[in-house]
């Protein structure tokens, strides 16, 4: 029984290996994140007569290099939650920490849960793309509302209350008509500088342009607003205009960006065995249908509903002592945030859609989710 330690940084690693009863057979010493380093560690494992089996902790990306060399040496590898290690080191009543000190506790953790240890599983190529493309696709969306708060503080500055007359319609990225409008039309200064006549005669001719619909009254309707607001930032500032295309830019660069990856997604999910049936779910589009697919990954790997519900975070913790028995508990949140936010979308098209005939409609998401996995589960086998 030998509990090799390591623990994670950025391009390196601190390597203690143990063996019960805190006998040491190396000293934590530092490698490198090279095949050369890798390869002399490896073979050096391989070498103990014993059973050996290596601990590290889920560090972001920083543990994919050494985690997949290891993997491919077939190597037992097992991937501990930080929460779990930070619960653990908490028992310790001498306080410290260096990458040395980290590694020997991370190998006496193996010692001490050796039984317990779930050796690391490489998912399918196919479900780790996924999850990667959702995982940036969480990302550009929130720079995307970022990026158009941003845009709406400049607009409220400039043209307020321009929004309540120009909304888009449609999911295609290419075309949004309030940035498009404003970008052509970044001031109100730009429209009251034209005669009623004019404007409505250069918005009919923009639309044409644009391939929006041509309509007189929303025209007058804008000139109507642009006469009564009042603009609290300066037309004649040379950075208003710079600043306002600017944001306009970046919001519809991140719509082609997010369109691409969504794109990508659903090929990949459209290639799984159970894309059909978690596509036609009441509540989940083309657009839900891949993000949920790459948070959940390959959903044989829950034992149950319930161990899919927990790794949600949506799990409300029993909590019972003598004759107390509490009935209402929160939600954990112990879990994959991204997923819990991908499942209210789904319960929000749910709610929007009505779906009378459908069996999951009104019910938790909880229950939601362990039909779900049931469904997704029975499909696939």
């Amino acid at each position: 029984m030998i509990s090799v330690g390591i623990d994670v940084s950025k391009e390196k690693s601190t390597i203690c290996i143990l063996k019960p009863y805190g006998e040491l057979v190396s000293s934590p010493f530092e490698i490198n994140h090279t095949e050369k380093e890798l390869s002399e560690v490896s073979s050096m494992l391989k070498r103990f007569d014993d059973e050996v089996r290596i601990v590290m902790e889920a560090t972001g990306g920083y543990h994919f290099p050494i985690l997949q060399y290891l993997v491919e040496q077939n190597l037992y590898v097992c991937v501990v939650n930080p929460l779990l290690m930070k619960k653990y080191a908490s028992t310790i009543l001498r306080k410290g920490k260096t990458d040395k000190l980290d590694s020997i506790k991370i190998a006496n953790y193996g010692i001490d849960n050796w039984y317990h240890l779930k050796k690391f599983e490489v998912n399918e190529e196919k479900y780790e793309q996924l999850r990667f493309l959702g995982r940036q696709y969480a990302h550009y969306m929130k720079l995307k509302i970022d990026s158009k708060l941003e845009l709406t503080n400049i607009l409220d500055r400039t043209m307020p209350k321009i929004k309540t007359l120009l909304k888009n319609r449609g999911d295609n990225p290419e075309k949004d008509k309030l940035n498009d409008f404003v970008e052509e039309y970044w001031h109100f200064d730009n429209i009251t500088s034209k005669s009623e006549e004019e404007f409505i005669e250069s918005y009919l001719e923009w639309a044409k342009n644009k391939g929006y619909h041509q309509s007189k009254a929303k025209a007058i309707s804008i000139y109507a607003l642009a006469k009564e607001g009042i603009p609290t930032l300066s037309s004649k500032i040379p950075l208003t205009k710079i600043m306002f295309l600017e944001s306009v830019r970046v919001v519809k660069e991140i719509d082609k960006t997010l369109d691409k990856i969504l794109t990508q997604m659903q090929e990949i999910a459209k290639s799984l065995k159970e894309y059909s049936i978690v596509r036609s779910m009441n509540g989940v589009g083309d657009k839900l249908a891949p993000r949920l697919m790459a948070e959940i990954g390959d959903v044989r790997r829950f034992h149950s509903g319930k161990a899919l519900i927990a790794y949600a975070g949506i799990d409300a913790p029993p909590f019972q002592s003598g004759l107390f028995n509490s009935t209402h508990r929160k939600i954990s949140k112990r879990g994959s945030s991204t997923l819990r936010k991908t499942g209210y979308e789904v319960m929000k098209c749910l709610k929007t859609s009505k779906p009378q005939d459908d069996a999951v409609y009104g019910v938790r998401i909880d229950i939601w989710t362990h039909l779900m996995r049931e469904c997704i589960i029975d499909y696939v086998h």
